[in-house]
């Protein structure tokens, strides 16, 4: 039996594979055939098995032997056309395969070689190419930013809505709770056990004096309280009624508005008082008012020693819409009033606010520049100042007397404003100045508002002093 018959031919290469296999060998039969070793062969496909002897030559077994019926096996032996053409197509697999595996290897990379399939319900329906993202119109981040502001900003004061400002008259009884607390603490204790008599009512005006009455308001308040009580009770709640009632009655003539005469275009205010009385602030809580009433109002900057006060003139300025006339620091102050009621002229003003520096009432050359402003205005404008509005500190207590008589000397003052009535104040002072001087009270500042500005009200200012609750308003 010939080799063909016992298995298939090996694979041939270039020449043919049984040529070479049989070629220089002796006989078949004398030889015998070593166990062929197993190839490699695609899974799911037997290896085929051969008798045929290798020798140092292993035979390529055709994988489709075992597809291939017997009869088939025998007849390639005696068909040589069919032998050669199954040589030459194992021959072009063979060239083939090495320069594919060799390009598959090398030429290409691994992320090529293996190309994932997309997914058909994942594709797009209608664009191929990469959608770009479109970027946010400028309106549309515009309308988001204010919508995030609005909701963030807006809806908790929605929530929590800013309680309504607190009356003028809380305010007020606030800033004089210093004094009204000294007197009705001190009135409780002293007649809540005891009858009116001679040394109950000297204690009586100890007390109203230490609150800054004056003695004269203190003795002229213990006279009505002892007049007809002598050797009798009296509750303090009554004793608090006589001393407002005193109190309302020094103070009501001295309290009169501030008028602006139409007549005088400019009408020139002249603003004096110490340093840290609150002038500049005055002013510009004035000008406030004057403008929301259609006024046309000037401010002359007459403080050139402080550059700050300048400055500060000029922000009250802008913030009111009035006109400011303002030089240098170190400038003749009176030279800025001159100017100012120039420009005032030219500009058809209503009123003219000049502020000055603020100076001690104690220091002489000060004082004789005061007078100099004082002059150079009676010069440039006959009967002017039209008003001298002496600023008094509540805080200074005792003090304010003195600031009150010198100045009246210099500039002569035509009326007072009293500022920073807060928790410290020394209210009781304007009642002692009042019954001393007799000058008119204008203006009383509670705040730093320039509504916080109200004019002199006589009863309200006694009931405060006095620590009379009285309904909200």
């Amino acid at each position: 039996m010939s080799d063909t018959e016992n298995g298939p031919p090996p694979a041939p290469k270039k020449k043919g594979l049984w040529s070479r296999l049989t070629g220089g060998w002796g006989s078949e039969a004398e030889t015998p055939a070593p166990a062929a070793p197993e190839p490699d062969v695609p899974e799911g496909t037997e290896p085929a098995t051969s008798d045929a002897p290798v020798g140092d030559v292993q035979a390529v077994p055709d994988l489709a032997a075992d597809a291939r019926p017997e009869s088939d096996a025998s007849a390639m032996g005696d068909a040589p056309a069919e032998e050669e053409r199954a040589e030459e197509s194992q021959a072009e697999e063979v060239a083939v395969a090495p320069p594919l595996a060799e390009h598959s290897l090398a030429e290409v990379p691994a992320a090529e070689a293996s190309a994932p399939q997309e997914d058909p319900a994942r594709t797009p329906l209608v664009p191929t190419a990469p959608v770009e993202e479109q970027p946010v119109p400028a309106d549309a981040e515009e309308t988001e930013a204010s919508f995030a502001e609005t909701s963030l900003a807006e809806t908790p004061a929605a929530e929590a809505p800013e309680p309504a400002k607190t009356s003028f008259w809380r305010r007020l009884t606030s800033g004089l709770a210093r004094t009204a607390s000294s007197l009705t603490q001190g009135i409780t204790d002293l007649v809540s056990k005891r009858k009116l008599d001679a040394e109950t009512l000297e204690e009586l005006e100890d007390i109203l004096i230490r609150a800054d009455l004056g003695t004269a308001t203190a003795a002229r308040i213990v006279e009505a309280v002892g007049r007809g009580r002598h050797d009798k009770m009296i509750g303090a709640d009554e004793v608090k009624g006589l001393i407002a009632a005193e109190v309302e009655s020094i103070l009501a003539p001295v309290a009169r508005p501030l008028v602006i005469d139409g007549a005088q275009k400019p009408f020139i205010i002249l603003m004096v008082g110490v340093n840290g009385s609150g002038k500049t602030t005055t002013i510009g809580k004035l000008a406030a008012q004057w403008k929301s009433e259609g006024r046309k109002v000037v401010l002359a900057a007459g403080d050139t020693f402080r550059a700050a006060a300048i400055e500060q003139l000029k922000v009250w300025g802008a913030r009111t819409g009035a006109r400011v006339v303002a030089r240098a620091p170190g400038a003749d102050a009176a030279g800025v009033a001159h100017d100012a009621i120039t420009e005032a002229r030219a500009e058809g003003a209503d009123i003219l606010l000049i502020d000055t520096a603020g100076r001690l009432q104690n220091r002489t050359e000060l004082m004789a520049e005061l007078e100099k402003v004082v002059r150079v205005v009676k010069k440039l404008e006959p009967g002017a100042p039209h008003a001298v509005l002496l600023v008094l500190d509540a805080t200074v207590g005792q003090n304010a007397l003195s600031q009150v008589e010198v100045f009246t000397k210099i500039a002569g003052v035509t009326g007072l404003v009293m500022t920073k009535l807060d928790g410290t104040a020394r209210g009781g002072i304007l009642v002692a100045i009042a019954a001393k001087f007799g000058l008119p009270v204008h203006l009383i500042g509670v705040g730093e508002g320039a509504e916080d500005l109200q004019p002199f009200a006589a009863a309200d200012f006694a009931r405060a002093i006095a620590g009379i609750e009285t309904d909200a308003r």
